[in-house]
């Protein structure tokens, strides 16, 4: 099952506080509220309507926690509504904090809205507006959000998204029947899950959504028919009944591809042996496996996805040791590989 997260969490790193109103005390910090109780510790709805805001208390025996627990509340009125899948968030996001994405957009605002909203780990517009002690062993957080400046945070940021998906999808039909292709189309599909995410929190903030936001899982799905185009040859040095050989095709043919032992432009190189280990004074026998793998562009000979494995595994017979051997590789195969792989896929190049 694929693990999720919320895209958009709460530490206190983006966070903005109101001040007003708030008293100084002995032994009490800056900014923190005491004497008489605040209405909106047992109702925050009643100083925070809900026509405006939406807001959230938590409490904890310190401010920092009793601020993240307030944020923590917020959160959960959005509820699930606001998670995305792991791994294309990630990729998203890693794109946004590294520069990837600053050659798929046109202008300079759009730039700045990109890099500074999606940059943000907390609820966008999200403030702790204030903060209570009750002079004993317990401090109070609102947190709140005010549903139009936030909904208008969200629209930027979708519009912004928009704006990268058609540039990503702008292809001339040999650059979209490549890796590249895929990549972009698969990239494309991370930007419109973050976009379906942020429409869902628009939404429940009580405002409209831009036209054009379509579901990522459009563009898995071509992203797989243009992997469908494309074959992928494979060539093992030494391979027992075709084991290593099945492996690495599985990596790709899960992914869409056509693998085959045949002449292409992208071509997997796959050097391999299998030896015996001689360890003195042990009655098993061992063999060692090393593994040395490129995945190459022939049009440019660029390496573009390098993989390496070695182990070693015993036996009362040789024959097993060297079955072991076999069994490991193809293990990781399927686990490292694959994995580097779909991540090879998922990271966005830049223009």
């Amino acid at each position: 099952m694929k693990s999720r997260f919320f895209l958009f969490l709460f530490p206190a790193l983006f966070l903005f506080f109101s001040c007003t109103g708030v008293t100084r005390n002995s032994g009490v910090e800056a900014g923190v509220r005491t004497g008489r109780a605040p209405a909106w510790v047992t109702s925050v709805d009643s100083v925070f309507s809900r026509s405006q805001y939406v807001a959230a208390t938590g409490f904890a025996e310190n401010r920092a926690m009793a601020e993240k627990n307030a944020l923590a509340a917020l959160a959960s009125f959005f509820g699930q509504s606001v998670q995305v899948d792991t791994r294309g968030a990630s990729a998203y996001r890693q794109a946004v904090v590294n520069g990837a994405v600053e050659s798929w957009i046109d202008t300079a605002e759009i730039s700045s809205v990109v890099k500074t909203q999606s940059s943000q780990d907390n609820l966008l517009g999200a403030q702790i507006k204030e903060v209570w002690f009750d002079s004993k062993d317990t401090y109070y957080a609102a947190a709140v959000m005010e549903k139009a400046r936030s909904a208008g945070l969200y629209n930027e940021l979708i519009l912004a998204n928009l704006n990268i998906i058609k540039n990503l999808l702008a292809m001339t039909p040999n650059e979209k029947h490549s890796l590249e292709g895929v990549i972009r189309y698969r990239f494309a599909a991370a930007v419109a899950d973050v976009n379906i995410s942020c429409a869902n929190m628009v939404r429940l903030l009580d405002h409209s959504v831009p036209d054009g936001i379509v579901n990522g899982g459009e563009y898995r799905l071509e992203a797989r028919n243009i992997a469908k185009t494309i074959p992928v040859g494979i060539t093992v040095t030494y391979d027992r009944q075709g084991r290593l050989f099945g492996a690495f095709a599985k990596c790709f043919t899960d992914l869409g591809f056509d693998a085959n032992t045949g002449a292409s432009r992208y071509v997997l190189n796959v050097n391999s042996s299998v030896s015996p280990v001689d360890l003195p004074n042990n009655q098993n026998y061992f063999s060692r496996i090393e593994i040395a793998a490129n995945l190459t562009d022939t049009r440019g000979g660029l390496v573009l996805l390098p993989y390496n494995f070695n182990a070693r595994e015993g036996h009362a017979t040789q024959a097993e040791a060297e079955n072991r051997a076999i069994a490991a590789a193809v293990r990781d195969i399927n686990e490292t590989f694959a994995d580097a792989l779909s991540d090879y896929l998922s990271k966005l190049m830049p223009r």
